[in-house]
């Protein structure tokens, strides 16, 4: 045998007779080479598999994640889209009307004013209606160390803007911030209108039983920090006892931001806290000003809302329908069925709110045309005045998201035709292995048929020989006849008669 060959002997089967001996020795022969290139095919279209199988696993999130980001809004789905964006234009036309900052200013001036009144009430005030009596009572009880520190020290930070230009009259973290590090620093921090940071000396003396000063320890620093800082922007809201419900009150949460923001060195020198001294000491935008400016823009995203509701409520009992319709309770497919992260109620949301800005430009339009007279000026000021700026905003995020949803898709698609091309080389590959191995089996079956033919051959001579063997011993009993019948008379006769009817 060659190298590659291994023999498996298995006993011999020996037949006798008295002159001679015939072996059969039975061998089979096992070729280690094509073993070893079986298992190779073996492995190498397992590892095919698994790649198929990791492929198909991923083809199948990303044909997912096309269908998420395919519209399949249908005609319907288009017609409560439009309707539903008619409907709120139409409120936003006859109920919402223009944006009034004087009626959001009217607004907010009575919340504030019963809002500081109440707090005062809570800690202890007995007067009733009186907004001047309620400030004078929070700003006795509740005085911060840097209220007045200014005078005399900043000749750009005066009565009128040191609410804006002191940090610790923000009503933001950062204002609670600098409340608290006053207490241990002893310092107030300030931004005048040229942009100069300037930190004052509080010139005051560490005293428990002073209420306007500073803590004493840690507690009661933090206690005066904090405490005292929110009950005194309360008594400022609505501006001092002097000027109560007129003046001007503390900064809004947005001035104050943009103030805090100019901090920053840079944008300290470009002009943005002169701008924001502007606004809060010429235009006294304050407050109590944002707040009213938040309440007309809530009376413009009222119909907004109310547009998103209906659209997002037709699009998950329509689809709760006809998930049910497929399928039990226990087996339904949320992702189909809840309004959001798919591009059908995006595209939905953008033909509602599309439809619905389209009729409040042309409101604003008509309207501005007829109060302006045919002067750009006077048109473009009532046009915007009855321009839903939330409504524009909307329409702006669901184009966004549409589009977003358009080049992720195609992104996706791209991915796929990747998998697919990776997929069709590893089908040509498995295809490759299997016809490998089948010609492998092929090659096996090759030399089983002739090791058989050969076996064959073998036993028909062994078998040519037996034959012999018994005639030879047949004919040996002739010589034996005349002893047999003298020692058993009658055995040869049976023998003939056994032999001649079986």
């Amino acid at each position: 045998m060659d190298q590659q060959g291994v023999v498996l002997q298995f006993p011999a089967l020996k037949i006798h007779s008295e002159e001679y001996e015939v072996m059969m020795e039975a061998e089979v022969i096992c070729d280690s080479g094509m073993d070893r290139e079986s298992e190779s095919i073996r492995d190498g279209l397992d590892e095919v598999n698994e790649a198929l199988r990791s492929n198909q696993s991923h083809l199948d999130r990303v044909n997912q994640e096309i269908d998420r980001l395919t519209n399949h809004a249908d005609q319907l789905d288009n017609m409560i889209a439009v309707g539903s964006g008619i409907l709120a234009g139409f409120i936003d036309v006859f109920w919402v009307g223009e944006f009034n900052f004087k009626r959001g200013e009217a607004w907010s001036n009575e919340k504030v004013n019963r809002f500081v009144e109440g707090v005062a009430r809570s800690k202890g005030w007995k007067g009733k209606n009186d907004l001047k009596g309620a400030i004078s009572f929070l700003e006795k009880e509740f005085k911060i160390p840097s209220d007045s520190i200014y005078s005399g020290n900043a000749k750009n930070i005066t009565h009128k803007s040191h609410r804006l230009d002191d940090l610790a009259h923000h009503p933001t973290l950062l204002g609670l911030f600098a409340s608290i590090l006053t207490q241990f620093t002893k310092k107030g921090y300030f931004q005048d209108r040229n942009g100069e940071f300037l930190s004052i000396p509080v010139p005051i003396s560490i005293d428990p039983k002073d209420k306007t000063l500073i803590g004493h320890d840690l507690l009661s620093k933090i206690s005066c920090g904090t405490i005292n800082w929110f009950f005194h922007l309360v008594s400022d809201m609505s501006g001092s006892n002097k000027t109560a419900g007129a003046g001007m009150g503390i900064p809004g949460p947005f001035i104050s931001l943009l103030k805090e923001i100019s901090l920053i060195p840079g944008i300290s020198d470009s002009g943005l806290p002169q701008k924001l001294y502007d606004a809060f000491v010429k235009q006294k935008f304050d407050f109590r000003s944002e707040l009213a400016v938040g309440h007309e823009i809530s009376r413009q995203a009222m119909p907004v809302i109310l547009n998103e509701v209906i659209v997002r409520s037709f699009y998950l009992i329509r689809r709760l329908f006809l998930e049910l319709r497929e399928s039990d309770v226990e087996s339904l497919n949320w992702d189909k069925i809840l309004p959001y992260k798919n591009r059908t109620i995006v595209r939905m949301l953008t033909i509602a709110t599309g439809t619905f800005t389209l009729i409040d430009i042309s409101d604003a339009a008509i309207r501005g045309g007829i109060k302006s007279g045919g002067q750009a000026p006077l048109f473009a000021k009532e046009f915007l005045l009855h321009l839903n700026v939330v409504g524009v905003g909307r329409f702006t995020v669901a184009v966004s998201t549409d589009v977003i949803y358009g080049v992720k898709k195609n992104q996706n698609r791209d991915e796929r035709i990747v998998l697919m091309n990776e997929r069709l080389h590893l089908l040509n590959a498995k295809a490759f292995y299997m016809e490998a191995g089948m010609w492998q089996a092929a090659k096996q079956t090759d030399r089983s048929i002739s090791e058989a033919i050969m076996k064959m051959q073998e036993a028909k001579v062994v078998s040519i020989k037996a034959w012999e063997a018994n005639a030879h011993s047949m004919k040996q009993i002739e010589k034996y006849q005349d002893e047999i019948e003298k020692h058993n008379p009658g055995l040869i006769d049976e023998i003939d008669d056994l032999l001649k009817w079986g």
